[in-house]
């Protein structure tokens, strides 16, 4: 993706957005690029605790739009990823507190002033006002979406918001996909949410009992070793550019048959 600035976002709640931002934004900055993560939930901040950072939060996004602390006051930069940043929500605030142009200049400050190369920002779960804010200065997004009717209707409604933003390169990330059950046919395929959603995965990350433990040990799975943690690495590698192939899971058949034919493979 070209996009500098990119919404992390879902129709659906729980689908793992916010892992998601953490993940892909650790691998960005493993990968070489300075990156900020935003955490955009105000009112339910969980960014920091995802990424372990949570015990050095002083100042947040919200005091940053009003003027209470400098940017760099604020910015939290994670001490085991070089050029890792976040800007955590506040938990005390509600979603009226922020101002979508003011957080397109705040952005914008970011890339321009801070020399960010990437920017990524994890939006509330759902339509109302603290999504539109959190997309109001993303160039990208990344939809992420489970294996499941309710994720995906969820997340058509959210691509058309998105286009309607002008919100210009989308791509999905997949997660929680268990291969033996799309094999089965008993949980929908990456062929399947194609074809529904019209917009290509930028990575699948299947089923990992590991980001249950990262998540509980505040550590990104990037920075270890597991199956979605490598999926990460993976989909950051693609978001950069690089032309990445798609594992392969337990299953050799069933979705992995049709990602191959989708991307051009045997």
């Amino acid at each position: 993706m070209n996009a500098k600035v990119i919404v992390v976002t879902s129709g659906k709640g729980g689908v793992g957005k916010t892992t998601t931002t953490a993940n892909i934004g650790a691998a960005l900055a493993k990968l070489g690029e300075k990156v900020a993560v935003i955490d955009v939930d105000v009112g339910l901040r969980n960014l920091d605790v995802v990424m372990g950072l949570e015990s050095r939060v002083v100042f947040d996004l919200v005091d940053v739009l009003e003027g209470k602390c400098r940017m760099n006051q604020a910015l939290i930069r994670d001490k085991r990823v070089e050029n890792l940043f976040l800007l955590p929500a506040s938990q005390t605030r509600d979603k009226d507190a922020l101002d979508p142009e003011v957080f397109r200049g705040v952005v914008r400050d970011l890339i321009e002033t801070e020399g960010f190369d990437r920017i990524l920002i994890d939006s509330p779960a759902g339509i109302e006002s603290g999504f539109r804010t959190a997309a109001a200065p993303a160039e990208g997004a990344l939809v992420v979406v489970n294996p499941e009717v309710s994720s995906v209707r969820d997340a058509d409604r959210i691509i058309g918001l998105l286009e309607a933003q002008q919100v210009n390169e989308i791509r999905l990330v997949i997660n929680r996909l268990r291969p033996k059950m799309v094999a089965s046919g008993n949980m929908l395929s990456e062929a399947d949410i194609l074809d529904i959603l019209g917009v290509k995965p930028i990575g699948i990350v299947p089923e990992d009992e590991g980001i249950i433990v990262s998540t509980n040990v505040g550590e990104p799975a990037v920075l270890g070793k597991t199956k979605a943690g490598e999926a990460f690495m993976a989909t950051a590698r693609r978001l950069k550019g690089e032309d990445v192939p798609y594992p392969k899971f337990e299953e050799d058949k069933g979705f992995l048959a049709a990602l191959r034919r989708l991307f051009g493979g045997a």
